[in-house]
């Protein structure tokens, strides 16, 4: 039987644990030398006229070398896509994936507006904030100085990202998490509720992924 660590993992969900597996060995590769933070990072010219189309998936998974923002944003993305993942997408691997593959797309499309080559913080706000807008009136401890409503708790979690990267640049790509977030809870939420009377393309898994992923 798994112990430890193992077993730990092995109770994460599945889109959340493949994440952080991949995020977790992208930085352990970079750290090792095995490759460098030059062969990761996403701009259209490196993934298009270069013809290195991996940058757009490896942009998402290096959160930079180990250090106190590292700890601080994988925390904070592996707890809240956890719990997002067993609550409202629970049996709905499918639909979670999408989630973050139509945020990913919208990441990729905005990161030259924004000067972004790293995506990875950026795409783990959107789960943390689509799941403060679904769980409003939870109250969140934050290191047990101080007691918010879940809605504020990306906007705590942005300022305290620049609190401890020292500049509102690095923080940025935060913030563009959250408007995608935002982006992705209203298409879902609000949208397909109230405007669409049902489900859309962009809020849920095509039909195709939901049988590849075994929701069916």
């Amino acid at each position: 039987m798994p112990v430890g660590i193992e077993a730990w993992l092995w109770q994460v969900p599945p889109i959340t644990r493949a994440w952080l597996a991949l995020a977790v060995t992208t930085s352990l590769a970079v750290q090792c030398q095995v490759v460098t933070p030059l062969q990761l990072y996403f701009s259209f010219r490196s993934a298009f006229t270069n013809a290195q189309p991996w940058r757009m998936l490896t942009t998402f998974f290096y959160f930079g070398p180990f250090s106190l923002d590292f700890v601080f944003h994988l925390f904070f993305f592996m707890r809240y896509s956890r719990m997002l993942e067993e609550s409202s997408f629970a049996n709905k691997k499918a639909d979670y994936f999408w989630l973050l593959f139509v945020s990913s797309a919208m990441l990729l499309l905005l990161s030259p507006l924004f000067n972004l080559p790293f995506l990875s913080s950026s795409l783990a706000f959107v789960p943390i904030y689509v799941w403060s807008r679904r769980h409003p009136s939870i109250p969140i401890s934050l290191f047990g100085i101080f007691t918010i409503s879940a809605p504020y708790l990306p906007l705590a979690l942005v300022l305290f990202s620049w609190v401890i990267s020292g500049t509102w640049k690095a923080a940025a790509g935060d913030l563009i998490g959250c408007a995608v977030g935002h982006v992705g809870w209203f298409v879902r939420d609000v949208w397909a509720r109230e405007m669409m009377g049902g489900s859309n393309v962009l809020g849920e898994a095509p039909e195709t992924l939901r049988r590849i992923m075994g929701d069916t």
